[in-house]
């Protein structure tokens, strides 16, 4: 997927793309591809395929359940590494305040000088474990969307970022092929982490037999206080 035709599949979905965010995206890739050589960001460096399976796949939730992004939502991204999912939706929905959580700081540093390139306002950046900002109070259960891709299995990914949606809010996790498996053995934990009712979306990407599969977890009632569990049990010790 070239950037051309990028644009071309978004505005099917009624995204249309400004020259400032074409050229957002652009610059996004040059400096994804320029830092790699000495942060690994990616194993993808290809243009068309950064295009898809890091701009698109990123984009996916915000074409495919738009109504989840509500105007001005706080969203909180999770181990986002460079920048994924987060900053391609923040590119396309510059209304939304984005958080994202990484607990490498050279990431970081990537990201807090891409912003700046891309002068993007609105999105703080947080070092930490996403188990010691799940219990910071100027975190827990303040945001109203908190997405996740490519992190870590369901039932551990679920009280990674679960502690941070509000009540009444949705946790969104972008994943591969076959995630049924991964939801059957999250359902424990979902439930003692306050959420509730699982839709899951399953697409392949354009042009590509690669399968992806979209959950969104609604946030019922406030997680008990003893989650997130201490910075690396939940991943020892899945609930």
């Amino acid at each position: 997927m070239n950037p051309e035709l990028f644009a071309e599949t978004l505005s099917k979905y009624n995204f249309k793309l400004s020259p400032v965010q074409e050229q957002q995206f652009k610059t996004y890739f040059k400096e994804l591809v320029r830092v790699n050589e000495h942060v690994n960001l990616t194993r993808i460096t290809d243009e068309d395929e950064v295009y898809l399976k890091h701009f698109y796949d990123s984009v996916t939730p915000l074409l495919l359940w738009p109504e989840v992004f509500a105007e001005g939502a706080k969203l909180c991204d999770v181990g986002a590494g460079a920048g994924f999912p987060s900053l391609p939706i923040k590119i396309l929905r510059p209304d939304l305040e984005v958080t994202i959580v990484d607990s490498l700081g050279k990431r970081l540093n990537f990201l807090s000088d891409l912003l700046e390139k891309l002068g993007i306002e609105g999105v703080n950046l947080v070092h930490g474990r996403a188990e010691d900002v799940g219990q910071n109070p100027d975190y827990r259960e303040k945001f109203d969307l908190v997405t996740a891709r490519a992190v870590a299995r369901m039932s551990v990914l679920s009280e990674y970022c679960l502690p941070l949606a509000k009540v009444g809010g949705k946790f969104l996790a972008l994943k591969g092929p076959r995630a049924d498996e991964e939801l059957e053995d999250a359902k424990s934990a979902l439930e003692k982490l306050g959420g509730e009712a699982v839709f899951s979306r399953i697409f392949t990407l354009p042009g590509s037999a690669e399968e992806r599969t979209l959950v969104l977890v609604d946030k019922v009632k406030a997680t008990p206080g003893k989650y997130p569990r201490q910075a690396g049990t939940p991943n020892r010790k899945p609930l």
